[in-house]
């Protein structure tokens, strides 16, 4: 029988569309149950097919699914009951549910309001989707009760069969990389935090529970040996279990899988043992939820950390060449010009090297929308409309749209205004065993000012010069491809073409087999001339379709055949 578990494409575009790109590894582990449980299964991810429903049907009609499983977020919801009418329009008898967090905690609402939903799966999913289908292909229809954490139709009314069954020992689970490649990761569900903003406390009761290392550390080793070599350890606070991710930084260590992370962490869950492991196993970059700089409003956004705790996580974190990132939320309630100072003022104090700001926003499962239903007498019916979420500023009479893009602004600003500083005025430990390591840091930091991310911000200042420091320092803790390669293409942008090649040709003496050395080095020869010594550089990588144009001009010139030698 046949089984798509299909991730929906969100209602409203975004900037960085990699925010919304990925699908939750849930829908993976699902995957995985029913691939060893013999079912034919694929998780399809459907996300840029918006505005194309012939697309979508014919994917339904090839695939000719019995049932189908949608994995349901709150910016998602609409892409997943279109797909769930287009499914019902190709087969009236398929059998659509829905699963995820948006479908836990709007179960009523979508079997209310959406004929096309024959079932919700509460919770996590895995095993109650798997019973779900054996009993739809054993046309069992009656086992469907019996079924705990689901939700549906019955005799016309909303019928619940109980809470969903938590799954104890995580690692009792398949693991989804045996079945499917991806690169976010995860090893453990829950979060402790009651942050008023996040439904994590509604739908994980505020536990915790964790794969064993050995297991995360094989599911990492598996995606590796199929070639994925960055992933995104999307645990919510990766460091909760000091302990526990230290024995992770081993085994990947140990393992000798040479990858590179980013993680997510909490401030008051870190200190400088576990960051040093960390960084000796290959994360790059740690976000850290800091919302505010008003301790009010951390107050109101039930986030309880303490200042010189974030302060200290900052530090210490970019003291191990850590790219540390902060993620900020504004147009709370009580904002203010002097909030929005407040913010700005820790800012400059934990000097992050990457911003994410939010505006607040109210969803469902949140004390936020509980406190928003009570203002407001609304209730869930408020999600026919047709939208994504609720700003709260809108719910506010003290906030204001223009307001609120003004702050968002100013927060902008002055972090690309003290970027530049930020970066060079890093402070990092003087131990001789992570001096490569500051060198990739450094390196990676300044390839983000000159040809990255910052290098398209206009209101970033001084970028190359920036970029220049940053390249220059790398190369003072150990040899930097990078680094090399920056610093020439940066001498070449400016047409100091002799040295570009000095600069280059250090690199390619340490670095004699890496093509883009090899390739920048020869261009700055060609812009002087010396279209013989840029042949040599060129002719190892004949095959490369970088190399092809360069190798041809250099020919061209030198009046050689394709056959013939330099």
């Amino acid at each position: 029988m046949k089984v798509l578990l299909i991730y929906p494409y969100c209602l409203d575009e975004r900037i960085f569309k990699e925010d919304v790109r990925v699908p939750p590894i849930g829908l993976y582990y699902v995957g995985a149950v029913l691939r060893e449980a013999g079912y034919d299964c694929e998780v399809l991810n459907v996300c840029d097919l918006k505005g194309d429903p012939e697309g979508i049907r014919r994917i339904l009609r090839e695939k000719a699914p019995r049932v189908i499983g949608l994995s349901v977020l709150q910016a998602n919801r609409w892409g997943a009951v279109e797909i769930a009418r287009l499914a019902k329009e190709v087969d009236p008898e398929v059998t659509v549910v829905f699963g995820g967090v948006a479908a836990t905690l709007l179960w009523e609402h979508f079997l209310r309001h959406f004929p096309e939903v024959d079932l919700c799966v509460l919770g996590e999913g895995e095993y109650s989707f798997l019973k779900v289908v054996q009993a739809i292909e054993g046309g069992d229809h009656e086992a469907l009760e019996k079924i705990p954490g689901l939700a549906m139709k019955k005799e016309g009314a909303l019928f619940k069969t109980g809470e969903p069954e938590r799954i104890e020992d995580l690692d009792q689970l398949p693991d989804p990389a045996r079945h499917f490649t991806f690169q976010h990761v995860t090893s453990s569900r829950g979060c402790p935090g009651n942050c008023a903003f996040c439904g994590s406390p509604r739908l994980w009761g505020r536990r915790v529970r964790f794969h064993s290392p050995a297991y995360f550390v094989d599911q990492l080793e598996r995606l590796y040996r199929k070639g994925v070599r960055f992933f995104y350890f999307s645990d919510d606070t990766f460091t909760l279990d000091r302990k526990r991710a230290v024995a992770i930084c081993r085994e990947i260590m140990k393992r000798g899988l040479r990858i590179s992370w980013a993680a997510i962490a909490h401030v008051h869950h870190v200190d400088e043992e576990v960051l040093a492991w960390m960084r000796r196993a290959g994360c790059i970059q740690i976000s850290y939820g800091v919302e505010s700089g008003s301790e009010r409003i951390r107050a109101v956004l039930h986030k309880p950390i303490q200042k010189e705790r974030i302060i200290q996580a900052f530090a210490w974190t970019a003291r191990y060449g850590i790219f540390p990132r902060a993620y900020f939320i504004y147009a709370c309630p009580g904002e203010s010009w002097e909030t929005i100072e407040e913010t700005i003022d820790l800012m400059r104090a934990i000097k992050p090297l990457g911003m994410i700001s939010y505006i607040l926003d109210i969803i469902p499962g949140t004390a936020l929308y509980e406190d928003f239903l009570r203002r407001t007498g609304l209730t869930d019916d408020i999600w026919l409309e047709v939208g994504e979420d609720i700003p709260y500023f809108e719910t506010d009479p003290r906030l204001n749209p223009e307001r609120v893009l003004a702050f968002g602004q100013k927060l902008r600003t002055a972090f690309y205004e003290n970027l530049p500083a930020f970066a060079e005025g890093l402070d990092l430990i003087e131990e001789e065993a992570f001096f490569p390591l500051h060198a990739d840091f450094l390196s990676r930091l300044g390839l983000t000012f000159s040809h990255g991310d910052y290098a398209r911000i206009e209101a970033v200042p001084h970028k190359e010069e920036t970029a220049q420091r940053l390249y220059e320092r790398s190369l003072t803790y150990a040899p930097e491809a990078r680094a090399y390669l920056g610093l020439g293409m940066l001498r070449q942008k400016a047409r100091r073409f002799e040295d570009s090649v000095r600069i280059l040709s250090e690199g390619v003496g340490h670095f004699p087999d890496h093509e883009s050395l090899h390739l920048c080095l020869a261009v700055s020869l060609m812009n002087l001339g010396r279209y013989r010594e840029a042949l040599s550089h060129l002719e190892p990588f004949a095959a490369s379709p970088q190399a092809a144009p360069h190798l041809a001009e250099c020919r061209r010139v030198l009046g050689l055949n394709k056959g013939d030698k330099a």
